[in-house]
């Protein structure tokens, strides 16, 4: 199943133009029902958790964590998502420059503590903000190019620190009746890129079978909720 959609290649400017054009069907208005359901877990009884949002997009999620008194880093290519973020939620924000990746730029909000980074992902490291006690993907590892899992992987696991708590959501359908993204990811592969070093759990598995989706051809949709965390020796 995943050979069908191995070979398909989005580039950051086709992301960028899907922002300038409003194509953000993926975006939601809400804070995430996955995110509410499994906070806890994630959290798992810490405070002021430092949180890593991978393609951040504009999500309210990052928001709603940083309300609670926890901090949030993103990282995001489409700028015009950066400024609609701060814009849409009434916040003030500084613009700074990132001297080590040219043209980068990170936006903060000193008061909630959030911070975007407008740069490619794999540029970022853990020498601009350290490693992470939690990471919520949404719609990140769906979204990257099939043949970057790898080498996403290995970014998300020098991000996370010792008692990290990843928050990870992925989607199964046919991938015959739609090329992505957002992509195939099955739970096999996601054992493959993280079991040896981290505990992979499988917390949730809903119906995302929406009229969005019957509409595009699918005549399934499984949204499938992990928690990865480090092995403890």
């Amino acid at each position: 199943m995943l050979a069908v959609q191995a070979d398909r290649v989005m580039s950051l400017a086709e992301w960028e133009e899907r922002w300038q054009q409003n194509r953000i069907g993926f975006h939601r208005p809400h804070v995430n029902k996955l995110l509410e359901r499994n906070i806890k877990q994630v959290v798992n009884g810490r405070t002021g958790v430092r949180f890593f949002f991978p393609l951040c997009g504009k999500a309210v999620d990052m928001k709603w964590l940083a309300d609670m008194g926890h901090s949030v880093v993103g990282v995001e290519i489409a700028e015009k998502a950066i400024l609609q973020f701060y814009e849409d939620n009434n916040m003030s924000y500084a613009v700074e420059p990132v001297p080590s990746i040219p043209g980068a730029k990170v936006y903060k909000n000193v008061e909630k503590s959030i911070s975007i980074y407008h740069c490619d992902l794999y540029k970022f490291n853990s020498s601009f903000e350290g490693q992470f006690g939690a990471i919520w993907d949404r719609g990140s590892l769906v979204a990257i190019n099939p043949e970057d899992r790898e080498k996403y992987a290995s970014l998300l696991l020098s991000l996370m620190a010792e008692d990290c708590r990843y928050l990870l959501s992925t989607l199964l359908y046919n991938p015959e009746q739609h090329k992505g993204p957002p992509f195939l990811v099955p739970n096999e592969q996601i054992l493959a890129l993280f079991g040896s070093s981290c505990d992979v759990q499988l917390l949730d598995s809903v119906d995302a079978l929406d009229q969005r989706w019957r509409e595009a051809g699918l005549d399934f949709m499984t949204e499938n909720t992990h928690l990865i965390a480090p092995k403890i020796d």
